[in-house]
């Protein structure tokens, strides 16, 4: 199993809750979240970009850094894990992101990746200008293939000369080039969106599903590996899950009721909101499993709650599903949270017995 730590570039993290853990991000933070990780043995880490927040008492993720510019000098400071930044492609030109990527590939010596997404919120982009127009949500991964073929024209070849519907490229040059293929993730749940994996990435992430249960993820994978199928490619699931651990399942499971009985409600409304405005696609996107009213003060994504033994065992049978090559992981406190994952939880993984004694503390704080 590969594990990598989705790292905190927005304020209080993951957890829509006033109860939960508050805080803003900081380079200090994610330093040390990413050196504790790198430390820990972990394999990647991953920052999303969020361009505006949902408000509400907990001003939730009204407060974020910027991706490319936070994995740089996290690139400058770590020495082993892989680092993946996300390109918010509505804003920012794919040349421009080509020669990013391969800068931040030159200072992390090859340890750098791209994840890519077509942007779901409308206010992100609208208070910019930059909104194309509702018939964008139908049409997004169009856009995003196109993107994706001028990434590999600059990075494989130094140049594109592309011309399609979106994107009209003239000689467009780049050097330096990264120095090994660069790797493309996304988060496509979409029928649409496996497809684009299926045909443009190397990784797909998915949200894991309900409160500890493991596997409930499988029928997404499936769906992966059916468009695979049809081209052939090789492309890894790796599946997003927050830990909720403690000493115990009970004292676990009151830390989860409490973070559940301060849910803000207004940020949650507000998700919703976005979620709805999206009329054009099904019913399988990520964004109608985030804004579900089920279990919206996680985003509803798949959290393993109890005792560092209990979620010890529920991370190995995640890998029992076919297709998952390994887990994106959250916390309600990253710091806490990543200790205890070195230290008390990993060390029980059967699917991480090959990862080495955790460094001391003292060298990765």
């Amino acid at each position: 199993m590969e594990i990598g730590v989705f790292i905190p570039i927005g304020n209080n993290g993951w957890l829509l809750s006033e109860n939960a853990p508050q805080y803003k991000p900081t380079f200090e933070l994610n330093k040390q979240v990413t050196l504790k990780a790198e430390g820990y043995g972990l394999d990647f880490a991953l920052s999303m970009i969020k361009l505006r927040g949902f408000g509400g008492k907990t001003e939730f993720w009204d407060h974020n850094l910027e991706s490319f510019t936070l994995m740089s000098g996290l690139a400058a400071v770590t020495s082993r894990i892989k680092l993946y930044a996300t390109a918010p492609t509505l804003c920012l030109p794919p040349a421009i992101v080509a020669r990013m990527a391969s800068t931040i590939d030159s200072i992390s010596n090859g340890r750098f990746g791209l994840n890519l997404i077509t942007g779901w919120q409308k206010p992100e982009y609208s208070q910019m200008g930059l909104w194309p127009g509702d018939e964008y949500f139908a049409r997004r991964y169009e856009y995003l293939s196109e993107y994706a073929q001028i990434l590999r024209d600059l990075w494989e070849t130094g140049r594109s000369d592309r011309k399609s519907e979106f994107f009209q490229m003239e000689d467009c040059r780049l050097s330096p080039r990264p120095q090994a293929p660069m790797k493309l993730i996304c988060a496509g749940q979409s029928g649409a969106g496996m497809a684009f994996a299926a045909t443009h990435a190397d990784y797909n992430f998915c949200f894991g599903k309900g409160v500890n249960t493991p596997t409930a993820f499988a029928p997404t994978v499936a769906r992966l590996e059916e468009a695979k199928a049809k081209t052939g490619r090789a492309v890894s699931s790796y599946v997003l899950f927050m830990i909720i651990a403690d000493e115990t399942d009970a004292a676990a499971e009151a830390k989860w009721e409490h973070y559940k009985a301060g849910a803000d409600a207004e940020a949650i409304a507000w998700l919703g909101l976005q979620g709805q405005a999206d009329t054009k696609s099904g019913a399988d996107t990520n964004v109608r499993q985030m804004a579900d009213p089920t279990s919206a003060v996680n985003i509803n994504m798949g959290t393993l709650v109890g005792s560092y033994a209990t979620v010890a065992r529920l991370l190995d049978a995640v890998m029992t599903v076919p297709g998952t090559g390994g887990v994106l992981l959250v916390f309600d406190d990253f710091l806490a949270g990543l200790d205890a994952f070195g230290q008390r939880i990993q060390p029980l993984m059967e699917t991480r017995r090959h990862v080495a004694p955790a460094a001391p503390m003292a060298q990765v704080a």
